[in-house]
């Protein structure tokens, strides 16, 4: 297996060095050539059956905008209009068509809210699901209530969430004309779904565009309990390609904790205009500006959370915002991580270049190396939560012990024999961060 391993990320490497990954992927396919956890995310995010989606990877045979769009925006599309039908053969009354999200209305919001409504609890309490029949499951074991209605609504809802994942895997990792379609149909479906589900799992939420430095424009979801305030609020950001939708189906379970949450998607990915940099820390202090101005909120019990190269962030900004209480780093790449790695797909070095705004290799690695905050681990003097598997395949497991090890009040969770960000065991690592959270900021 070992050898195997060596072989595979030998060839890796030896294609991003010749520019040959998309030549080699009309053979063997798109799976050797992304991350070993994508299969895994993305089953997360959407509830897609992994061997399905194995399989839908496995026909990808190309990384160029067009092919690779073409194939997932297909799939998306599928779910798409199985969401359309279940949506009308539940509504007494017109529904608007889901295919164009970005002109649905208020009142056409408020006519898809009343048509899942009878779903939207169980929906949130369970998230997206790999099968029909498991929804009908979940289904049954309610003790009350029209279950064949239920179901539908389930499953309308989950049919929009995986047209949603699809088209994110579309985008996946962003920065080209294509890509960028696929995201902004994900973003637009994701923003008609969480106004549509808010007052029916009792939280409410709001779009807030928030103004940075050099004119950035962060555009985040509040999700705030609907219970009186002042609420402790968690910042939370995700990863190099990582989006707000995908950050809030999984919390949603979570609306209940007492906690208000900002989501936001990292500096340098997607809608953003400026490459990331050690200057886009401004970017995450205009967002806590923001936050601390918001009477609904608790000034005093601000905490951070990042995923991926977000928990680069959430350290980042534990060592230099004295207004954060608390922080959890996942997966966190903070200094080792920034040497480049053997085996790194080619898709995720052309993702971090167009990230950081560099043209060649040797640019990459000096704008990585300028990232490193290991003399800043100690600074951290608040408490942190750093969490990780301990194999570790994109980026340096060490980078998450030696954060925990050198950060004064930092507790380190690690997974055995998982991989970046613990993907195996994400409900077990959520539950526990929102627990801690929870703890820290004195939720109720």
């Amino acid at each position: 297996m070992a050898t195997v391993t060596v072989w595979s990320r030998l060839l890796v490497t030896a294609c991003a060095i010749t520019r040959t990954t998309n030549l080699v992927a009309r053979r063997r396919g798109a799976a050797p050539f992304l991350p070993r956890l994508f299969v895994l995310r993305y089953a997360n995010m959407g509830g897609l059956d992994p061997v399905e989606f194995a399989a839908q990877i496995d026909h990808a045979r190309s990384f160029r905008a067009d092919r690779w769009c073409d194939h997932w925006n297909c799939i998306a599309a599928q779910h798409l209009r199985r969401a359309n039908m279940l949506l009308r053969d539940l509504g007494d009354v017109d529904v608007p068509d889901l295919e164009d999200a970005a002109a649905i209305t208020d009142d056409q919001v408020g006519a898809l809210r009343d048509v899942v409504s009878p779903g939207a609890v169980l929906f949130a309490d369970h998230g997206p699901q790999p099968s029909a029949q498991a929804i009908d499951d979940l289904v049954a074991a309610q003790a009350a209530g029209d279950h064949r209605r239920a179901a539908q609504a389930f499953l309308a809802i989950d049919a929009w969430v995986k047209a949603l994942t699809y088209y994110q895997v579309s985008a996946f990792p962003g920065h080209d004309p294509h890509r960028m379609a696929a995201y902004h149909r994900s973003r637009e479906l994701f923003d008609v779904l969480v106004r549509v589900l808010a007052p029916s799992i009792d939280v409410h939420v709001e779009q807030v565009d928030v103004t940075a430095s050099e004119g950035q424009i962060v555009r985040g979801w509040l999700i705030l309990p609907t219970t009186p305030g002042p609420h402790p609020v968690v910042l939370a950001t995700n990863g190099l390609e990582g989006t707000v939708q995908e950050l809030a189906v999984a919390l949603l379970r979570y609306r209940a904790a007492g906690l208000a949450t900002f989501l936001m998607e990292m500096p340098g990915s997607y809608a953003y205009t400026t490459p990331m940099s050690v200057r886009s820390e401004a970017i995450y202090r205009a967002v806590v500006d923001r936050l601390v101005t918001d009477d609904r909120l608790d000034p005093d019990r601000i905490a951070m959370v990042g995923v991926s190269f977000g928990g680069y962030w959430a350290a980042r900004m534990a060592a230099n915002d004295s207004r954060l209480a608390c922080a959890v780093a996942c997966g966190a790449p903070t200094h080792r991580s920034f040497r480049g790695g053997f085996g790194m797909p080619d898709v995720i070095v052309h993702a971090l270049a167009q990230t950081l705004g560099v043209s060649n290799p040797i640019a990459l690695v000096r704008a990585l190396r300028r990232l490193s905050i290991r003399d800043r681990y100690a600074d951290i003097t608040i408490p942190l939560l750093a969490i990780n598997g301990t194999h570790d395949t994109l980026l340096s497991t060490q980078d998450t012990v030696d954060l925990a090890g050198a950060a004064p009040d930092a507790t380190l969770l690690l997974y055995p024999n998982d991989d970046h960000c613990a993907m195996g065991h994400y409900r077990q690592w959520l539950d526990h961060s929102q627990n801690w959270l929870r703890q820290r900021l004195g939720a109720t």
